[in-house]
Parts: C-alpha cells; sequence; structure tokens
C-alpha cells in the first residue's frame, strides 16, 4: 500500500461538514484551512473582481511574497490550502440566489467582515440564520464582538502583539525600538487555530443539544490567552508587573535556565529546572567534574544561590565549541536543552519532519512544494494537503453542484455576479 493510499484510508473528522467562508488576509481564512486539512469541504468566497486582498500582497517584511513567475504564494498558501473558491459578488443582486443555495447547505459561516461591511452585505447572523437556522455562524474580529471597540478593525501586530502583551512582554525596559513578532501573521496563525478548535466543540453541541451556536473570537483575546500567565500575576498584584533585571546569563536562581551564545555565535536555550539534578551531568558531559564538587556548587540551595556566578562559567563553557559540538554533547545528557532555530532550520526540522508536520503539497503548475502542517494529528497519520485555489478556481464547479445550468452560469457572469 501507497503512502498516499494510506493516508486515504484514515477518517478526517471533518468529512461531510460544509463550511462556507467569507474573510479575507489570515486571521479566519487560516481556520477554514484547518478545517480543510482535518476532511471539511471549505468554499472560500472572494470579491468576483478583486478576490481576497491578501493576494495583492507582493512584500510582506521586506521579502517578496512569491518566487519568480510561479504561481505558488505561501502568504495565501499557508490560511488557504485545501478549500475552494467562488468569486461572487455578494453586492448584486442576481449573486445573491447563489449565496443563499451556498448558506443553505453549509454547516459554518466564516467572515472577519467588520458589522458594517456585514449589514450592507446582509450577512449578518439573523439574515443567514433566517435561510439555515442550524447555520454555526462564526465571527473572527479584532477587539470582540461587544463593546466600544466592536466596529474597530484590526491586524495581529495591534490586536494581538501590542494589546495583548506580547510586544510589552519581549521589549527589554529602556529599549529604544519595541520588539517586532518573529513572523507574518504570528497572532493570525494562533487566532485561526483557537476558532477551528471552536467549530470543533460546536459542532458536536449542536450534534448533542440540536442548538447551533455563535462563536466569537478576537485577535485581542487571543493575545490576553497567549499571555496570560503574566496578566492573570499582574491581577492578581493589583498593579503592572516590575521590570524584570535579567542577569547576563542565565536566570537569577539557575545557571542552566537560559540562552547562551556558542563560538559560532549560535544561541543554545537551556531548560534545567532542576539544577541539583543537572548540574552534576552538565558538568560531567562538558568535562568540568570538578565543579560538580565545587563548595560553591554542591547541593541545589548552593546553585541556587551562586547562581551569577555558575551561570558565567557556563557561558564561558558555552563560548568555547561551536553550536554543532554542543549539539552531540549534549545529546548525551538528559537535561533539557534546544538549539534557537532560524525559520529555514525550523523547516528543516527532523522532529517535524519524522511527524509530518512539514508536508508536501503540488502547486497549481505541478511543481513539488512543501508546508507547515497544522499541529493537531488524528489516526497518527499525517494530513495530506491540497493546494490553494487560484482566484474564483472552482465558481463553476460549485455553480453546477447548486444545479445552475450552462446558461445560467453565463448570465451570472454577463450580470458581473461571478467570476
Amino acid at each position: 500500500m501507497t503512502p498516499n493510499e494510506e493516508v486515504s484510508r484514515v477518517h478526517r473528522p471533518m468529512e461531510g461538514v460544509r463550511v462556507l467562508e467569507v474573510a479575507q488576509f489570515t486571521f479566519v481564512p487560516a481556520a477554514g484551512a484547518v478545517l480543510a486539512d482535518w476532511g471539511a469541504d471549505v468554499i472560500k468566497i472572494e470579491h468576483a473582481e478583486r478576490g481576497d486582498a491578501q493576494r495583492g500582497l507582493t512584500r510582506v517584511l521586506g521579502l517578496p511574497t512569491a518566487s519568480g513567475d510561479s504561481s505558488f504564494f505561501p502568504i495565501m498558501e499557508g490560511p488557504n490550502r485545501g478549500k475552494r473558491s467562488v468569486g461572487l459578488a455578494l453586492e448584486k443582486p442576481t449573486a445573491r440566489g447563489v449565496f443563499e443555495q451556498l448558506v443553505a447547505s453549509s454547516d459554518v459561516f466564516l467572515t472577519n467582515f467588520l458589522p458594517e461591511a456585514r449589514a450592507k452585505l446582509k450577512i449578518d447572523l439573523e439574515d443567514l440564520r433566517a435561510i439555515n437556522p442550524d447555520l454555526i455562524y462564526v465571527r473572527g474580529s479584532g477587539f470582540g464582538a461587544r463593546g466600544e471597540e466592536r466596529n474597530k478593525g484590526g491586524y495581529d501586530s495591534t490586536a494581538f502583539w501590542a494589546r495583548g502583551g506580547s510586544a510589552a512582554g519581549v521589549t527589554p525596559p529602556g529599549a529604544e525600538r519595541m520588539m517586532r513578532m518573529p513572523s507574518g501573521a504570528y497572532g493570525d496563525s494562533m487566532g485561526g487555530m483557537t476558532i477551528a478548535g471552536g467549530i470543533a466543540a460546536a459542532l458536536y453541541s449542536r450534534r448533542v443539544t440540536g442548538e447551533p451556536s455563535v462563536i466569537d473570537v478576537s485577535l485581542l483575546g487571543v493575545g490576553a490567552w497567549a499571555t496570560q500567565y503574566s496578566v492573570n500575576q499582574a491581577l492578581m498584584a493589583g498593579g503592572p508587573l516590575p521590570a524584570r533585571e535579567q542577569p547576563a546569563h542565565g536566570s537569577p536562581t539557575n545557571p542552566l535556565v537560559g540562552a547562551y551564545r556558542t563560538a559560532d555565535d549560535r544561541w543554545l536555550e537551556l531548560a534545567m529546572l532542576q539544577p541539583g539534578r543537572y548540574w552534576p551531568e552538565f558538568c560531567r558531559l562538558v568535562g568540568r567534574e570538578e565543579l560538580a564538587k565545587d563548595q560553591r556548587f554542591d547541593g541545589t540551595e548552593k546553585i541556587m544561590a551562586n547562581a551569577g556566578a555558575a551561570a558565567g562559567i557556563v557561558a564561558g563553557i558555552i563560548g568555547t565549541r561551536t553550536c554543532a559540538e554542543w549539539v552531540e554533547i549534549l545529546s548525551r545528557g538528559e537535561g533539557q536543552w534546544s538549539v534557537v532555530q532560524n525559520a529555514w532550520e525550523v523547516g528543516r526540522d527532523p522532529s517535524l519532519r519524522a511527524n509530518g508536520l512539514i508536508a508536501p503539497v503540488v502547486d497549481a503548475e505541478g511543481v513539488p512544494r512543501e508546508l507547515v502542517a497544522n499541529p493537531v494529528q488524528f489516526g497518527e497519520t499525517p494530513p495530506a494537503l491540497t493546494r490553494a485555489p487560484q482566484f474564483a478556481e472552482h465558481t463553476d464547479d460549485v455553480l453546477r453542484e447548486c444545479g445552475r445550468s450552462d446558461e445560467e452560469i453565463l448570465q451570472l457572469k454577463l450580470d458581473g455576479a461571478v467570476t
């Protein structure tokens, strides 16, 4: 049996579920991609002329979004793989019949349009529940569905990163520049995964109770959830948390926790939370067994009390060898540590690949590519990814599924209702 045949035998839990998506960029569309990975039929409605606005981005974080003349755009592939695209002018009266047919046949409706746009296009909760009373209605927003900012737009850089506490959490006190997100669509991707989980719960609830849900997920809420430990601490303290003075090396009470620079200017992150347990092993691995018997470090309390001195020694030791040498040496022990990897190294990570989390996909030109898979697997089997759709690629197919004849499809195109 071939790998593809084996994958096809694995039950994908969302098979039989239809998702109708009216959304742009990555937050919310990323949820549709996850559901498609899990087997759902996701129909992406794009503006009949302009398509998803994200298709127009040619550079992100100073880099081109595509390579050469290829149609493979990772910025679109990630949050849209596995979907079918329909170009539909929701503002055109003649498109309404098609849209209502799709609503009637769907289990879930996904949108990140703002309230004013939803009202104008008649895609609000009341509009769609009048067509399909069993529809699970999902809204992604910047700042939530209630409150004074419910009509305010937001991106992950504003609502998730800045407002949600991450930016302040990683920017050192007195820094001249605020730290930026480490990747494009950073909060958007987390938010999409969060929405997908909410939809799974809503589908289960509808099956058990017969009642459909309204789901709201905001980037601000996802951001606060990501920083919840610090936020909860601040709420308990009744005020802002004090600025943390970071030691030059290690942590204030543990020399085996923190980042250390190697001889070739790479970084290792140590996270050996039990210094009394791991200090003797570390000393043995690095060829400095005498340090385990040093009166300053020969017990947990002494290591913690003299963590600064110990960390300075560790920094000197780590700085004598290259990253590759330390990978070989530290792999012999039981302590927890990791190389600080860049994006290219993450893409080649052996554990990600062993678990199928860097997944193959074939682009529109038939060229083999790879994408990061969503981290949830079923049946101990990696997902089988298919590429993102070209703009309006499936319009005719979906219209025929709706029972529209070729003559009707042609008239809709002449009317500007569909692409």
